[in-house]
């Protein structure tokens, strides 16, 4: 008779595989609580491990499978003439299939007050040996670790026998068992890395074995849920896991989110949340492509700023007046954002947030009526992802690229106060408190900008982002071009523009923009209520109007490698710089800020974000 061998901790499911083996022929050895239960329910040709090995189970259980006459039994390659001879010369009958899962031993730790003993005693040795023996030899052995397979692989050997059960299927299987191994491994890793014992001898062990770096962060992943493809449509399967152990650090209440969806939710909610932490004040982010086009913290507006945000005289709340300041920055790159606010969203950022065209938000909670505002847009579809603001990441992460798995310290430096003032490197010192905010403001957001990166900032908002450039200068003036664009937009020639009636405010937006960038269209032209608009802005009206902003602060994640980038920033009111220092050019750098009576500070802490 074709054998199976049994022997299982989950009993689910047990009693009916059991019957269709039975039924089909099959011999079944099991062990323990697994016969215990088999013999109650009357399956015939059952035999215990025992009647196999003629040797008794010992040690408490302890040792019981661990025994040639099973072994032997798994690991026969039955397609090897001498194989099957020393089975035959030492009497082992092969076995076809083995069902097992192992003790409990997440389970055992996850109750409170458990002591090192009773873990221990919960470390399967016997199931483990027989998982990997029968998966090593799946060309011979079916190997089930996962009662969900019992209904499919009994009908196979109902209608065909063990030989129905294609190789490719006993591969899966063995994939199946191997990884249902190694978590058990890894939980079991993680449980010893993190346990503390007392020894009363270890003060005279002249030495004690070190663990390798990384070994008390054992990852193991779990599939949460599949997304609809990767950073490209075609780059299908793509999904989201979990560190098991830790959870997951959100909860989507609406939408679908997508790859990149998660990667701004997950970037900018650090952002928002390090600015909460470091200054106080409601933050907020508007992220595309996982890089800010806008960042502030809740400081009040102008009159100016309200007529250049559209904002007239509606009440805002801080939370709404951050993120109207956030997405104001740059609000041509903002369309489409995905937003971020570090405070429970109230129903007036809700309303603000329902104007604008945005994929969705990330929140450490919703108030009722905001919910129900935001569930509204996109016909239903906006995203609306809640954080957890108590979720404490490892502190190693990883990343796999091209088959490499590189790992680091998580960046977790929280920029404060004192990596402003600790060290100010030029002539002039005396920051404003306003400055030392906006310095903040301007780190923080670089923290989370890809890099190369450069920030300025004002009034609690950043006003240009240059990310993700090759040269540190050409970072100065990506975002410098930005504070341009922010600036230009109070000049009264853009705010007395007049606009035919309904027109989007997203082409209001993009006309401006045009306007100041002299790229009018006819199609724009055709929106201002007489046929030309305004006269254009000549080079020298937009050079001295920019000549009437100050008290800008830039901030940069990297050292600057020269002075160009000082001789950029000059030019955009710029006052007060935070970098970390550490070139060799630092003196030409400080130089040229003192030429400009800037107020340099080092920050001492490298900010790349990749």
């Amino acid at each position: 008779m074709p054998r199976a061998l049994l022997s299982v901790f989950d009993k689910k499911g047990l009693v009916q595989f059991s019957k269709v083996l039975s039924n089909s022929g099959v011999e079944i050895i099991s062990t323990g609580g697994t016969f215990q239960k088999l013999h109650q329910e009357n399956i015939p040709h059952l035999l215990q491990v025992s009647d196999v090995t003629k040797f008794p189970e010992i040690l408490d259980g302890r040792v019981k499978t661990l025994h040639p006459h099973i072994h032997g039994a798994l690991l026969a390659k039955m397609d090897v003439l001498e194989h099957r001879k020393e089975l035959e010369d030492h009497h082992i009958v092969p076995i076809q299939l083995v069902a097992v899962n192992l003790y409990p031993f997440e389970e055992t730790i996850s109750k409170p007050n458990t002591t090192l003993d009773e873990a221990l005693e919960n470390i399967d040795i016997g199931g483990v040996a027989l998982i990997r023996a029968s998966a090593k030899n799946f060309a011979h052995v079916v190997i089930v670790v996962d009662p969900e397979d019992y209904s499919w692989i009994g009908d196979r050997i109902k209608s065909g026998g063990f030989q129905s059960i294609s190789l490719r299927e006993r591969k899966a299987l063995a994939l199946k068992a191997f990884q249902h191994v190694c978590s058990y491994d890894a939980a079991i890793s993680q449980y010893l890395g993190r346990v503390e014992i007392e020894d009363s001898n270890s003060n005279n062990t002249p030495s004690q074995p070190k663990p390798k770096s990384d070994s008390l962060v054992v990852r193991q992943y779990h599939h949460q849920f599949d997304l609809k493809y990767g950073c490209n449509p075609h780059q299908i399967p793509s999904a989201i896991y979990q560190i098991k152990g830790l959870g997951l650090p959100f909860r989507v209440l609406n939408g679908v989110p997508g790859y990149i969806n998660f990667l701004d939710a997950l970037n900018s909610w650090q952002l928002v949340k390090e600015l909460r932490e470091s200054l106080h004040l409601p933050a907020a982010a508007s992220f595309k492509h996982v890089s800010p086009a806008g960042t502030a913290v809740a400081v009040p507006l102008t009159n100016e700023e309200r007529d250049v945000y559209d904002v007239g005289d509606k009440e805002l709340t801080p939370l709404a007046l951050a993120y109207l300041r956030a997405r104001n920055a740059d609000p041509m790159c903002s369309y489409g954002d995905f937003a971020a606010v570090s405070d429970v969203v109230d129903e007036k950022t809700a309303l603000l947030l329902k104007t604008e065209v945005s994929d969705g938000i990330i929140a450490p909670g919703f108030d009722e009526k905001a919910f129900e505002i935001l569930k509204q847009k996109k016909n239903g579809a906006y995203i609306i992802i809640q954080a957890n603001p108590d979720y404490i990441p490892p502190e190693m992460e990883y990343r796999e690229v091209y088959g490499v798995v590189f790992s680091q310290k998580r960046n977790n430096t929280l920029i404060t106060q004192e990596h402003i003032t600790k060290d100010i490197v030029t002539k002039e010192k005396a920051l404003t408190e306003e400055a030392i905010r906006d310095l903040l403001v301007a780190t923080i957001s670089v923290k989370y900008t890809q890099s190369n990166s450069v920030g300025y900032a004002i009034r609690g908002q950043m006003i240009g982002v240059g990310a993700g450039q090759q040269s540190r200068v050409d970072c100065a003036k990506l975002a410098a071009h930005k504070v341009r664009n922010w600036y230009m937009r109070f000049h009264p020639k853009i705010r007395e523009m007049k606009f035919r009636p309904n027109t989007k405010k997203v082409d209001k937006t993009n006309v401006r923009i045009h306007f100041i960038e002299n790229e009018l269209t006819k199609a724009d032209t055709d929106l201002f209520t007489n046929s030309q608009g305004p006269s254009p802005l000549t080079n020298d009206e937009k050079e001295e109007w920019m000549k009437t902003l100050g008290g800008v602060s830039l901030s940069s994640d990297a050292f600057f490698p020269f002075r160009d980038s000082i001789d950029v920033c000059a030019k955009y009111g710029v006052k007060f710089v935070a970098q970390p220092g550490g070139s060799i050019q630092d003196q030409n750098v400080v130089d040229a800020c003192n030429e400009y009576g800037m107020i340099m500070c080092a920050t001492g802490v490298r900010l790349f974000h990749h």
